[in-house]
């Protein structure tokens, strides 16, 4: 029986309510007789058909249930509940989400909703109209979600990320209402095969109906949309929030000199996931100057732009509760178009201030190699802030009524910080908090601490995010004397704390400036119970430009060391701030506790945890591994192993059973022969799907090793040659070396490491005295589409460190 979750209404008009009670927990459950259905907020719940209760996936959100009764009559005029509709009701067994309900809702779309010719229903006219028709069930289940929440008033996760890597909507978003039988019998009915609807997105020549939204580049972004998942399946009220870049990081293309960068067009044809929330805009502030006011500190003068939101619902499994990713674009109001200037014929004049907004959310990631390049970074990180916090705090304001609290916001709001590109969301809601609401240093520095958390994504020193003060200071002068405050406050604190020589070289390490000179006088001053700290000087942000530009003369004493810029470490800030700071695997969190950040750990070690990596067993193997899907459903006796991943350890018992094993193996082998097909289409080679198949896919970078693992390749091709056939048959097992990963376009040793292994590829792949014995491949612009391709197929997966 269907468990009745947040979100959900009971269908039955008179619902009589009885409430349980576990035998070995004190939690209340409370039973639908009508439709015996139960639920239980903190717990999922299922009813068997005798009526026992099983409760797994506990979670820690508690809200009060939803209210078994009938729906509230709808308004006049009002057309979604209405039987005529396609946005019927969207429960699973409904009339809508029956195969003939799904054709006549796609039809529908065809004629109504999509930008195609209607006298034709080709490929990608199935794709958008089936998209929209899911679309309508997601919104009803969205909107009935945060009705709840905000019933409820529950403390919310805000998810804030630079990267969401989603891949495509369609099957995930199908697999997780269940409903993908049901659009496979409707899209027959239709002409079309819900595969090839789908599998359209990796088709060699990338004119396709559903492309990769454009969002992320790796494994952040992949962690990022994992969680969504999970939030929403296990009953989180949740956001996600990011950018919605309008080319992505670029499509990589490969040919025999190694890759090349194009734009993303994902967003060509639209984006059928997506909702534009016009009414949800927030002003976004750059440069301009601050001064005192009775009140205190105003921000005044610079450049203002808009961040309007596009919201993408996220379903979760086996359940009503659909969350949302809130991703922001960036324009300017229509009174900044100069239309004088047009009207003179200075059009670049006329446009400069909407294409300085567009471009901030234009491409993820810009080079940032010159002084322009790291202000229009800035401007990125400061959009999805600034306008995501506006967004909360505006949220928490309405659900609060009429009466304000400030000191409960941290019991409602609880800010996720993954990596550091969120930092400066501490420094703007430190400025909300104190310029615009009015609350103390004190209150908003507790505030903000008890709301704030840091995920690290990196144990190298060197890869730890900085950012030049002069450029902090002229994009954003106001956040700047925040973290020149939160800098000097926590020298104070830490100097109460510690004692001993060895306390400056502490303060050295452990502030949030870097590069800061001291005399003997302030020195002295750390070792006293209230330090004083002398203010950093730092070169105006004109003088630093004009010496780069060669525009003034600097003078400068041979005798004088040169002063290092000071940097704002933005790792630092991020746990002196965070209440909680966690890595993403065992290892890593403790080398974070005694590497880099081991003084922190030494002042704060209830800050540090733990939270390892994982991925959503539905979009990972349930949907893009549909053969072994089936085996372990087989073996298991059911699906429930979809939502309770634990499960799979009952295939342990199977381990020695040969029919299982000959099945394991026969599903593995479909999907070779899947990649091997992809592989001759994207690249042109043929590989054999009975040889080992070795993938490293990643980020190509230096320290993933990519470098090492084609050296690797290289060695065991010289060692082949130097074989005779029959040594070579006994030595080695036949292997394909599967490459798959962009480099960033400025980042040159990368791309070397790429065209040489395309140039290894040419020589290995075309030996006829090496034949299949080994094979190299790069698999050119490796995305989550790629990876649902790739992974299934996998013998061997490199993680060299």
């Amino acid at each position: 029986m269907a468990a009745l979750v947040q979100g959900s209404v009971c269908s039955a008009l008179a619902c009589p309510q009885r409430t349980n009670r576990f035998a070995d927990r004190s939690e209340i459950v409370t039973e639908c007789l009508v439709s015996k259905s139960s639920f239980l907020t903190g717990a999922r719940l299922k009813t068997c058909c005798k009526g026992g209760l099983r409760c797994s996936s506990r979670t820690d959100v508690r809200l009060r249930p939803m209210r078994c009764g009938p729906k509230k009559p709808s308004k006049p005029g009002d057309q979604s509940n209405s039987p005529e509709s396609p946005r019927s009701s969207f429960s699973k067994g409904d009339a809508a989400t029956d195969p003939e309900g799904i054709v006549s809702r796609i039809k529908y779309h065809a004629n109504y909703s999509s930008m195609f010719n209607p006298f034709k229903f080709e490929l990608k006219q199935a794709y958008f109209a089936a998209a929209h028709s899911v679309r309508d069930c997601l919104i009803q289940r969205w909107n009935d979600t945060y009705k709840h929440f905000k019933t409820t008033n529950a403390k919310a996760v805000h998810y804030l990320s630079m990267e969401f890597l989603q891949g495509r909507a369609l099957t995930n978003a199908i697999g997780n209402l269940e409903l993908k039988s049901e659009y496979a019998q409707a899209l027959r009915k239709l002409g079309h095969d819900l595969e090839n609807v789908a599998e359209q997105a990796r088709r060699a020549c990338y004119n396709v109906s559903e492309p990769d939204a454009a969002l992320g580049n790796g494994g952040l972004g992949r962690l990022a949309s994992c969680f969504l998942d999970s939030l929403a399946t296990l009953n989180y009220p949740a956001w996600g929030y990011g950018l919605r870049y309008k080319y992505g990081l670029f499509h990589q293309e490969i040919d025999k000199d190694g890759q090349h960068e194009v734009v993303e067009n994902w967003l060509e044809m639209g984006y059928p996931w997506e909702i534009a929330r016009h009414d949800i805009c927030y002003p976004i502030k750059f440069f301009g100057k601050t001064f005192e006011t009775s009140g205190g500190k105003e921000w005044i003068g610079g450049e203002d732009i808009e961040a309007v939101a596009y919201d993408v619902p996220i379903p979760g499994y086996q359940t009503k509760n659909t969350i949302c990713l809130r991703l922001w674009s960036t324009k300017v109001s229509p009174q900044n178009f100069d239309l004088d200037a047009f009207n003179a014929g200075d059009y670049d004049k006329a446009a400069a201030l909407r294409n300085n907004a567009q471009r901030i959310c234009h491409v993820l990631y810009p080079g940032d190699a010159t002084v322009e390049g790291k202000l229009l970074r800035l401007k990125q990180q400061y959009t999805l802030c600034s306008a995501s916090i506006q967004d909360m705090i505006a949220r928490y304001k309405e659900w609060s009524g009429t009466k304000v609290d400030w000191n409960k916001f941290s019991t409602k709001v609880a800010i996720q910080m993954n990596d550091t590109h969120p930092t400066l969301c501490i420094p703007e809601l430190m400025r909300i908090l104190m310029d615009v609401e009015g609350l103390s240093w004190d209150q908003a520095w507790g505030i903000t601490r008890a709301t704030v958390a840091y995920t690290n994504h990196t144990v190298l020193p060197e890869a730890l995010e900085k950012w030049p003060m002069p450029i902090l200071q002229t994009l954003l002068p106001r956040h700047a004397e925040i973290i020149e405050r939160i800098d000097k406050e926590f020298i104070k604190s830490l100097a109460k704390m510690e004692r001993g020589t060895k306390l400056e070289e502490m303060v050295a390490r452990m502030r949030v400036l870097e590069n800061v000179e001291r005399d003997e006088g302030s020195k002295k001053a750390l070792e006293k119970p209230n330090p004083a700290v002398v203010k950093p000087s730092v070169e105006p942000y004109e003088d630093v430009k004009a010496k780069r530009d060669g525009t003034k003369k600097a003078s400068i004493d041979k005798k004088t060391p040169v002063k290092l810029e000071v940097m704002v470490r933005m790792a630092n800030l991020s746990v002196i701030a965070g209440n909680k700071v966690n890595g993403v695997a065992a290892i890593h969190s403790e080398i974070l506790k005694n590497e880099v950040f081991r003084d922190f750990y030494k002042i704060w070690p209830g800050k540090f945890q733990n939270k390892t990596n994982g991925v959503t067993p539905r979009r990972w193997l349930a949907y893009c591994n549909p053969e072994l899907s089936a085996v372990i459903t087989k073996w298991l006796g059911s699906r429930d192993w979809v939502l309770h991943a634990e499960l799979l350890a009952g295939l342990r018992k199977h381990t020695t059973n040969q029919d299982f094993l000959k099945e394991w193996r026969l599903a593995k082998y479909v999907r070779k022969q899947k990649l091997a097909g992809f592989i001759k289409e994207r690249t042109g080679y043929v590989v054999n799907p009975n040889s080992m198949f070795d993938i490293q896919i990643k980020r190509i970078h230096e320290y993933k090793r990519q470098l090492m693992n084609i050296m690797g390749v290289i060695h065991r091709y010289l060692k082949m040659k130097d074989m005779n056939p029959k040594e070579r048959a006994v030595k080695y097992v036949p292997r394909v070396c599967i490459f798959g990963g962009k480099a960033f376009a400025t980042y040159l040793q990368a791309k070397r490491i790429v065209k040489l292994i395309i140039d290894v590829a040419a020589v290995v792949n075309e030996d006829p005295d090496i034949g299949e014995l080994l094979k190299v491949i790069f698999v050119p612009d490796y995305n989550v589409s790629a990876a649902e391709m790739l992974i299934p197929a996998s013998d061997l997966s490199q993680h060299i460190r």
